[in-house]
């Protein structure tokens, strides 16, 4: 249980927060026709990557 508490504290984090804020953000425009999606997917895809990229570096992660 303690490990599932722990990965709950680790989504609390100010990155996650604005990441996850970010993608609902650029979504909704996106659902709603006030983003083209090739914006869309230049803007998801680097906010992903960021995000994806620093949690390797925070571990560690040699990427093998």
């Amino acid at each position: 249980m303690s490990e599932l508490k722990k990965r709950i504290l680790k989504l609390l984090s100010v990155k996650s927060i604005v990441t996850v804020t970010l993608v609902a953000v650029f979504s909704v425009l996106a659902l709603t026709d006030r983003v083209t999606p090739d914006q869309f997917m230049t803007i998801f895809s680097t906010v992903i990557a960021f995000y994806f990229g620093t949690q390797t570096m925070k571990d560690g992660g040699s990427g093998d």
